[in-house]
């Protein structure tokens, strides 16, 4: 019993909220796929709004035939990480391409986004002579990258440059290895990063800048190269990574670099070297997406054209918003008990968001959380519009 008294407390409210919610708002089981916006869930039909499908590729017919040919001249799987047998010709070509696309020499593809940071911070990171600086608001895979590399980790204030100055100024002079890592879009609530500032700050006192354009690849910038594009700090950046399950539409992820050291973490990142590698239709569906994304502006315009539909929707309204605009759009509620009730008003009234609560939002924060889809239509905005309007209504008339 030792071992799950620690889940105990946390058990029993997950249940009665579940249970007062009707639910389980974390194990919704999508039945049948009636497209990139439209599911069956208990029989009904629902509008996805939080997939982070963001420019709508996963049935994008390019990437579907390719995915398919793959599987048909390459099998389902390589049954080995990139270290053994596990690198076919689709995992060069793809990193030749995101290379390309990116502006830069060297790039690794890795099975997972979360395992190409835990595989770039725990391998370039060593104790005692380095040291990692983090945002506080960064995905679990960063901080899970920093804790298996074992080196001392330090937390700057979310998107704050003056934060990260005093501490880089604050360092041993001893400490040989510096790494500041933080996002360009952030997941949870949408807001964007200033790049450009946390590179300088990074680079005035020696230390490397690795970002995560995970969710902001494919979405800013004029190419779609992420924030650091939109800011003109492209090159500057040390290491960039980023996910094939956003943008691209896959499950893959993938780190790039100007140093030409980075080829050293192919025998040094153990997440690199002992997982089995994505599979040939993974990879062709990347290949194809990106393609895509490179040679089709619309549906990033398309995607802001909606974005801004529903959070000018969401403004005039009246709810807390917790960012400024941008394809991923949250909701802040009064506690978790509302956000379960109020998650569960969506789904009745065919809309489906994602959940976030404590202890994993910044901030203790309970929300609802939004992500606009290029592929939404017209019809999948107005259902949406439509259930935030009447879920504005039940908060209210809650609250007089």
């Amino acid at each position: 019993m030792g071992l799950f008294e620690k889940f105990r407390a946390t058990a029993v409210t997950y249940e009665a909220l579940k249970e007062s919610a009707g639910r389980d708002p974390f194990g919704v089981s999508m039945d049948e796929m009636k497209g990139p916006t439209r599911a069956m869930v208990e029989g009904k039909e629902i509008v996805l709004a939080g997939t982070n499908n963001y420019l709508g590729l996963t049935y994008d017919k390019d990437a579907v035939d390719a995915a398919k040919d793959a599987v048909v001249a390459s099998g389902t799987g390589t049954t080995g990480s990139r270290f053994a047998n596990g690198t076919y010709a689709g995992h060069r070509n793809l990193e030749h391409e995101l290379a390309e696309f990116l502006g830069y020499k060297h790039c690794m593809v890795f099975s997972t986004g979360y395992q190409a940071n835990l595989g770039a911070i725990s391998a370039l990171v060593q104790p005692p002579e380095d040291v990692i600086l983090i945002d506080a608001d960064c995905h679990a895979c960063i901080y899970d990258g920093c804790q298996l590399s074992g080196a001392e980790t330090i937390r700057f204030r979310h998107n704050d440059p003056e934060s990260l100055d005093k501490r880089l100024s604050r360092l041993r002079p001893d400490i040989k290895g510096k790494l500041v890592c933080f996002e360009g879009m952030y997941s949870m609530f949408g807001d964007v990063a200033p790049v450009k500032e946390l590179v300088e700050v990074a680079h005035k006192h020696g230390a490397y800048a690795l970002l995560d354009e995970a969710h902001s690849f494919g979405v800013f910038g004029d190419n779609g190269r992420g924030v650091c594009e939109r800011d003109g700090v492209l090159d500057a950046v040390d290491f960039y990574t980023g996910t094939f399950s956003k943008s691209l539409a896959s499950i893959g992820g993938f780190v790039a670099s100007n140093h030409p050291e980075l080829e050293y973490l192919r025998f040094s990142s153990r997440p690199y070297m002992f997982t089995a590698s994505p599979s040939p239709a993974n990879v062709a569906a990347a290949s194809a997406a990106l393609a895509r994304l490179k040679g089709d502006q619309s549906m990033r315009k398309q995607l802001w054209e909606n974005a801004h539909r529903v959070y000018s929707a969401f403004q005039q309204l009246g709810f807390d918003l917790c960012a400024p605009e941008s394809p991923v759009i949250a909701v802040k509620l009064d506690n978790r008990e509302q956000a379960f009730l109020a998650w569960n008003f969506l789904m009745e009234n065919g809309v489906y968001v994602n959940l976030a609560i404590p202890p994993g939002t910044p901030n203790a924060t309970s929300i609802l959380r939004l992500s606009v889809s290029a592929a939404h239509t017209a019809d999948d905005l107005d259902i949406v519009v439509g259930a935030y309007t009447a879920l504005s209504e039940q908060l209210n008339a809650a609250a007089t």
